[in-house]
């Protein structure tokens, strides 16, 4: 989910586990050349998503990488399966209220930028977390400093 730390816990953990990092929307944003609110602003919502699958998939056929997925990415079916077959998956699970706080203000966020309420985010959140439920663990990041998850990732991807 948007908000849930996905960048910069990634980053993190791919250092601890010294492996490389990729997350995908700065990969679009550079393969575009435009940031993620400009490619839904001009290009929409659906040719984002044709791109974020392209880039997913190529991903997730690597090895040796930690990959920040945009928070919509595993809601697609194709990138899900892909991931489930050939990634160790993680739900980086916060509570509604961090994630607006940590939301209300970025105009980063094309989902939420229409008007950028807490009832438009909890609505996106509660439709996803079904589908979220399926990774292969959940974390949940609820009052936990980036360490604190990052070393509890770590312990579990290594004794899986």
């Amino acid at each position: 989910m948007m908000g849930s730390g996905k960048s910069a816990i990634g980053k993190s953990l791919s250092e601890r586990l010294n492996m490389e990092f990729a997350d995908t929307d700065r990969i679009i944003e550079k393969r575009l050349s435009l940031s993620i609110t400009k490619i839904f602003e001009t290009k929409g919502e659906e040719f984002f998503r044709k791109i974020e699958m392209e880039e997913s998939i190529k991903l997730t056929e690597k090895k040796g990488f930690v990959i920040a997925l945009g928070g919509g990415a595993f809601i697609n079916d194709t990138i899900r399966k892909n991931v489930k077959k050939s990634c160790f998956s993680v739900w980086l699970q916060l509570d509604i209220d961090e994630i607006f706080e940590r939301t209300k203000n970025n105009q980063k966020r094309p989902l939420l930028n229409r008007n950028n309420s807490k009832e438009e985010l909890d609505k996106l959140y509660k439709e996803r977390k079904e589908i979220y439920s399926m990774a292969d663990c959940k974390i949940d990041c609820n009052k936990k400093d980036k360490n604190e998850i990052v070393k509890e990732i770590k312990k579990i991807y290594e004794n899986k």
